[in-house]
């Protein structure tokens, strides 16, 4: 919905308030026309169940807002001396419509001024404890740091699958979010279940009409503390509406998800606004010059180590040349193909010391050749891009404008018409926006070219191209937790991963070690004030 839309909806449930509370705002010995004044009669509200002020501001933030309005219903409801079971339930399945009820219907119902707000049922204090618990996590989870976890090897030696991680979102500005009824610190989909957690027609062709889809809230930023820079990590979600999973990538299907619904993706911003990129032979190129990655960064690339069949054992595969990806047989060994090869993924330095290796006759970097088509973005044949040799493309910045013509449009189209929902036809040749013909397109935001470290084993820009700011989620700040899935028994856990920060330029480190002494000494100094005062009291 836009802006006057979302106005008339809360003209809508003020009016609807005011006429389900006005009777009962008159028990309190307030005036009916306070129920119907907006933000004033969530103050009196506040007053009439006895809570503080700073509850209503809980009301306007969005996921927040779901949680905290069926308790301000259950808690006025008690205010009035409803407070059964049953009345707890009729307010909660008829979505506060109940109160209404109670307004008109209920002759003797009183207000009680003393009402004891401990409440005496353990269960119901333990019930309150948990739905207060679950806002404050939910708030911590939507707009301060949320968790997440590698699902693939696309920044493996930097990232690995199995890591968990603690994301920011205050660095690159909170976002609000856009998809209003949802289930809260989940994702997509419930987890067990599989069904989607949140309400929102997916039909691609009935996006904009269904009325589901008109409860989408416009998008919002908090101010950032810092701006995404180049070879940064950003979490952010997946710009293809299409994709369902990343082994179905389909940019014909007709299936949408709002943006904070789409896939949760991890990768490198090797590009940012206004950058000219190009990739040579697998080096990625910035305004025409190398680009210095940071020495936590380890591009990897697929090699063929020709042995003539001879075997190199599996822990000095791993361990020594440090292969974690490549053609394995079903037990996950390592094998030789059957032109007595071994293909890998590795990095440079790898690969050299593995050519190192007396028994390796000849090491080979697999690159596509430039100008052999890859069907990367734009997907044109033409244009004889691959994953390998790529570009060059300019990352579109916002308040930049760009000349449009029939061989630059498929570059920006998506963005003019998707991300800033622009009309666009083309007529005899010619471009027409909105209604008008244009050669030229300004920019409404700034854009991303995110890629994996795993340069030819990641699904990435090259394939659904640039990222949009307002898909950012966040920057990955901690790996509080590392889990090797073909390890077995304590090995299983990376203990080297534990407690280490990520984005850094240097190797990570292990704080775990740390962590544990600064617990250990907290645990002693409480220990020891305890004992003092106990001494002191015994003195006394």
């Amino acid at each position: 919905m836009n802006l006057s839309q979302w106005l008339i909806f809360i003209l809508i449930v003020l009016i609807i308030h005011g006429l389900s509370t006005w009777k009962l705002y008159t028990k309190v010995g307030r005036k009916p026309i306070e129920s119907f004044i907006p933000i004033y009669n969530l103050v009196i509200m506040m007053k009439i169940i006895k809570r503080p002020l700073w509850w209503m501001f809980l009301l306007f933030i969005p996921i927040i807002n779901l949680l905290m309005i069926p308790v301000i219903w259950i808690e006025f409801i008690r205010s009035f001396g409803k407070n059964s079971t049953k009345d707890t339930l009729l307010v909660l399945l008829t979505f506060g419509f109940y109160i209404a009820f109670l307004n008109y219907a209920s002759k003797d119902i009183s207000y009680i001024q003393d009402r004891d707000l401990n409440p005496e049922s353990k269960t119901e204090d333990t019930i309150g404890s948990l739905v207060f618990a679950i806002i404050v996590a939910t708030l911590v989870h939507t707009y301060i740091i949320q968790p997440f976890t590698i699902p693939s090897s696309s920044l493996e030696k930097t990232l690995y699958t199995g890591d968990f991680l603690f994301v920011s979102k205050i660095n690159f500005g909170a976002r609000t979010p856009m998809t209003s009824v949802a289930l809260p610190m989940v994702h997509d989909s419930i987890p067990i279940l599989g069904t989607k957690s949140y309400l929102f027609n997916d039909d691609f062709s009935k996006k904009e009409s269904s009325l589901l889809n008109k409860f989408q809230l416009p998008y919002f930023r908090f101010p950032a503390i810092e701006e995404i820079e180049r070879n940064e990590i950003v979490v952010f979600n997946q710009p293809a509406d299409t994709l369902r999973n990343m082994d179905d990538f389909n940019p014909d299907r007709n299936y949408y998800k709002p943006i904070d619904k789409k896939t949760n993706l991890v990768k490198r911003c090797v590009g940012i606004p206004g950058d000219t990129l190009e990739i040579r032979d697998g080096d990625i190129y910035i305004d025409g010059k190398l680009s210095v990655l940071p020495k936590s960064a380890k591009p990897q690339y697929n090699f063929l180590i020709d042995t003539k069949g001879q075997a190199i054992s599996q822990d000095e595969l791993v361990n020594t040349y440090g292969a974690r990806e490549g053609f394995k047989y079903g037990n996950g060994y390592f094998g030789l193909t059957n032109t007595g090869e071994y293909f890998l993924t590795l990095t440079d330095d790898e690969a050299k010391l593995m050519a190192s290796n007396p028994v390796v006759k000849s090491v080979k970097k697999q690159l596509t050749p430039k100008g052999q088509d890859g069907n990367v973005f734009p997907h044109i044949k033409s244009l004889g891009w691959n994953i390998d040799n790529y570009g060059p493309i300019y990352i579109p910045k916002k308040g930049k404008t760009v000349k449009l013509n029939m061989e630059t449009l498929p570059l920006y189209k998506r963005i003019i018409e998707e991300y800033e929902h622009n009309s666009l036809k083309i007529q005899n040749k010619q471009i027409i926006i909105n209604g008008k013909p244009s050669d030229t397109y300004i920019f409404k935001q700034d854009y991303y070219w995110m890629m994996g470290d795993n340069r030819q084993n990641s699904l990435d820009a090259r394939f659904w191209g640039f990222v949009p700011f307002d898909h950012v989620i966040g920057k990955p700040v901690f790996i509080w937790f590392s889990w090797e899935k073909n390890a077995s028994g304590i090995d299983k856990i990376r203990w080297n991963r534990v407690f280490s920060l990520t984005n850094v330029n240097n190797e990570p480190k292990s704080y775990l070690i740390h962590f544990l002494v600064v617990i250990g000494l907290f645990t002693l100094a409480n220990k020891f004030i305890k004992n003092r005062k106990k001494n002191k009291n015994k003195n006394i």
